[in-house]
C-alpha cells in the first residue's frame, strides 16, 4: 500500500471508532429524536404564523437553517470538546499512540467524526427543509449555498472543539472554552459592534429652510407667495457603525445569511430571514450623512414629492450596492479551525518534549 492509502486507512479507523462510541447507547438516538421533534414544532408554527402555504417557504426554509445552526452550536461543543483530553484522562490515548496510528490521524480522525456527528443534525432536518422547498419561493442557489455554508460552519465548530481538547488538559475546561468561543462569535460580535459603533460618534449638521406662510392651490397641489425662514442649523451626534461593520462578518449567522442569494419581492423587500439579516448587515457599511440641507420652500413651490419626505433606497438597492462580507467571515472561521487543529497536533504528538504539570501519560 502507498503512504497515502495507509494514512487514509488509519484515519478512517479513528473515524469509525469515534462514531461507534457515540452511537453505542440509546442516548444519541434520543438526542436526534428530540432534535427532530423541536424542528418539527418550529416548522409547524412557522407554517401557521407566516401563512407559508400562500406566501411560499422562503421564510420557513431560512429559519430552519438557522435553527439547525443554533442547535449545532449548542450540542457540538459538548460532543467534540473532550475528544482528545477525554481519551487521555481515560488512559486510552496513550494506547493508541503506541500503535502505527500517527498523531495527525488521531486529531483529523476525531475532527471528521465530530463533523459527521454535527452533520447528522442537518440530515435529521432534511425532511423539514424539503417541506419548505415544496411550499415554493426557494431557489436552487439559495438551497445549495445555505446548506453548504451551514455544513462548513458546523465543521468549524467541530474543529475548534477537537482542537481545544488537544490543546488543553482538562476536558471540562476545553468544553467550556469551546462554548465561550461559539458565544464570542455568535453574541460577542453583535455586542462589540453595537458598543464600538455607539461609542464612536461624529457630529452631523442639518440645515433646514421652513415655510413661514404661503397660499395653497388645491387644484395644482402647489403653493405660491411663499415666505421662507432663514437657515435653521442644528447639530447632533451620530454613531459610526460603518467603521465596525467587518466585526459582523465574523458572526456565523451573518455568514450563512450573507452567502445565500438575496430574495426580494416586487417592492424590493426581502422575502426570507437570509435577506433581512443580509440587508441589515450591508446597510451598516454606509456612512451616515454628516451634512444635510433641506429646502422645504422649494419643495412647497414644486409640490411635495417622495424625496421630500426623505424616502431612501429600497432594501434591495441597499443590498445590491454594498460589498458581500460572508467570505471574510468564512475565511476567518476556517483559519480558526485549522489553527486550533494544528496546535492540537503539536501538543498531542509523541514523543512530547514537555508536559504540563498533572498531565496523564498513560
Amino acid at each position: 500500500m502507498t503512504d497515502s492509502r495507509v494514512f487514509l486507512a488509519g484515519l478512517w479507523l479513528i473515524v469509525t471508532l469515534e462514531l461507534r462510541q457515540r452511537v453505542r447507547g440509546v442516548s444519541w438516538y434520543v438526542l436526534l429524536g428530540v432534535f427532530m421533534l423541536l424542528v418539527g414544532i418550529v416548522t409547524f408554527l412557522l407554517w401557521l404564523a407566516t401563512s407559508a402555504w400562500l406566501s411560499g417557504g422562503g421564510g420557513v426554509f431560512s429559519t430552519i437553517i438557522f435553527f439547525v445552526l443554533l442547535l449545532g452550536t449548542l450540542v457540538s461543543p459538548a460532543l467534540s470538546g473532550n475528544s482528545v483530553n477525554g481519551d487521555r484522562d481515560a488512559g486510552t490515548l496513550a494506547t493508541t499512540q503506541v500503535t502505527l496510528i500517527s498523531t495527525g490521524q488521531i486529531v483529523l480522525g476525531k475532527f471528521l467524526a465530530a463533523w459527521i456527528t454535527a452533520l447528522a443534525f442537518l440530515a435529521a432536518a432534511l425532511p423539514f427543509l424539503i417541506f419548505a422547498v415544496v411550499l415554493g419561493e426557494v431557489s436552487l442557489a439559495t438551497i445549495a449555498v445555505s446548506v453548504l455554508v451551514l455544513a462548513a460552519e458546523l465543521g468549524v465548530i467541530a474543529a475548534v472543539g477537537v482542537g481545544l481538547s488537544g490543546i488543553l488538559t482538562r476536558p471540562l475546561f476545553s468544553i467550556v472554552l469551546t462554548y465561550l468561543v461559539v458565544a464570542a462569535l455568535s453574541l460577542g460580535t453583535l455586542i462589540a459592534f453595537a458598543l464600538l459603533g455607539t461609542a464612536t460618534q461624529q457630529q452631523a449638521t442639518s440645515v433646514n429652510y421652513q415655510v413661514v406662510s404661503s397660499t395653497y392651490d388645491e387644484q395644482t397641489g402647489k403653493q405660491s407667495n411663499i415666505v421662507c425662514s432663514t437657515a435653521q442649523t442644528s447639530t447632533h451626534n451620530v454613531p459610526r457603525f460603518d467603521y465596525f461593520w467587518w466585526i459582523l462578518a465574523a458572526n456565523p449567522y451573518v455568514v450563512v445569511a450573507d452567502a445565500a442569494p438575496g430574495s426580494f419581492d416586487d417592492g424590493g423587500h426581502p422575502t426570507d430571514l437570509f435577506g433581512q439579516i443580509a440587508v441589515g448587515v450591508r446597510s451598516a457599511q454606509a456612512p451616515p450623512k454628516l451634512y444635510e440641507e433641506n429646502n422645504w420652500c422649494d419643495e412647497a413651490a414644486e409640490g411635495y414629492s417622495g424625496q421630500a419626505y426623505g424616502l431612501g433606497p429600497t432594501p434591495q438597492e441597499t443590498y445590491d450596492g454594498a460589498v458581500p462580507s460572508w467570505f471574510i467571515g468564512l475565511t476567518m472561521h476556517l483559519l480558526l479551525g485549522a489553527g486550533t487543529l494544528t496546535w492540537a497536533w503539536r501538543r498531542t504528538r509523541t514523543p512530547a518534549l514537555h508536559l504540563p504539570a498533572g498531565s496523564r501519560i498513560a
